[in-house]
């Protein structure tokens, strides 16, 4: 998003070279990002004891490939010794 916003802005910029209303087109997209793209800061945080839904769901996919590097380990294990060797080189 940020590339995308740079970009635009560099190009009404070279644009507004000729036209002064591009440069006012440039200065309302980074008008619009600075306020919108940042997220709202009137979010509340999450309650104690709760964990927001992002997190719950990095915490689930860290536990699950987990569990599969585990039984990968297990049931292949001079592939991962291999694997840890080359690791370590």
């Amino acid at each position: 998003m940020r590339g995308i916003l740079a970009t635009g802005t560099v190009v009404l910029v070279i644009l507004g070279i000729g036209n002064h209303l591009w440069w006012l087109a440039a200065v309302a997209l980074l008008y619009l990002y600075a306020t919108h793209a940042r997220g709202s800061p009137h979010t509340t945080p999450p309650a104690p004891g709760t964990l927001p839904d992002n997190y719950r769901a990095y915490r689930d996919r860290r536990d699950r490939q987990a569990r599969w590097e585990r039984r990968y380990r297990r049931e292949r294990p001079f592939e991962a010794r291999r694997q840890e060797r080359e690791k370590t080189r």
